[in-house]
């Protein structure tokens, strides 16, 4: 038993050892996380007037998951550049609406539009101090999906007037193939194990949709991400 513990003390120190990462070595960094996304210039979605009260659902944003892998070279103790591949979940929705109007119960749920990218960032980090590096750069993103969808419910006294219906159609012919955003954020590599935690917002560059609508111009990306990453030396 005491050689185990003395077995496993040592391969502590070799991974904190090897968790450093001098200056001319390569790392490779799996990563999962969660996106908190939205889409700049979006407006209110009007439902109409409904006895005599007219209705219209806040924008907000909606969750998604992120997961990847990024290389980075560390060129110098202080400075390292890092380019990744990650498939990000994206977009942006509104608020869910749940109120009795007349005789009818109307209920809108998850309505949103969905995005997904395969995301390839390219950053520089600086390490300010060991483990703590604050980074910056650009990111291409290339779409793969997009779809509008929504369910909604009305309820009435009447089994007529009972609906319920979810709608989800893709729009990916009227979105922009390729996205371009700029990454910034910090990163913390834990002093004992390899664990990144890395936190960016990526400021969207080019804009989502092909066509200005009215109500719908200029729509671009703003991604708050959180990943966790483990770190090794290739």
């Amino acid at each position: 038993m005491k050689k185990f513990f003395m077995m496993a003390a040592l391969m502590v120190v070799a991974v904190s050892a090897n968790a450093q990462f001098e200056p001319g070595t390569f790392s490779i960094q799996p990563k999962l996380g969660a996106n908190i996304s939205w889409l700049s210039n979006t407006p209110n979605m009007p439902l109409g007037e409904f006895d005599n009260k007219y209705i219209e659902l806040d924008k907000s944003p909606i969750a998604g998951a992120l997961v990847g892998v990024e290389a980075e070279y560390q060129l110098a103790n202080m400075f390292s550049l890092a380019a990744g591949l990650n498939f990000s979940m994206q977009g942006s929705g509104w608020s869910d609406f749940d109120e009795k109007i007349s005789d009818v119960k109307i209920e809108i749920k998850d309505n949103k539009m969905n995005l997904s990218y395969i995301n390839v960032p390219v950053v520089a980090n600086v390490y300010l101090f060991k483990g703590f590096a604050i980074k910056a750069g650009v990111q291409v993103g290339f779409l793969v999906g997009a779809n509008y969808e929504v369910t909604a419910t009305y309820r009435g006294d009447k089994a007529s007037q009972n609906l319920s219906t979810k709608f989800d159609q893709s729009f990916k012919d009227e979105c922009k193939k390729v996205d371009l955003s700029i990454p910034i954020g910090v990163s913390y590599q834990v002093p004992t194990i390899p664990i990144v935690i890395d936190a960016r917002y990526n400021l969207g560059l080019t804009k989502v949709n092909k066509e200005s609508e009215e109500g719908y111009k200029d729509l671009k990306n703003n991604v708050i991400q959180l990943t966790v990453g483990y770190k090794f030396a290739l």
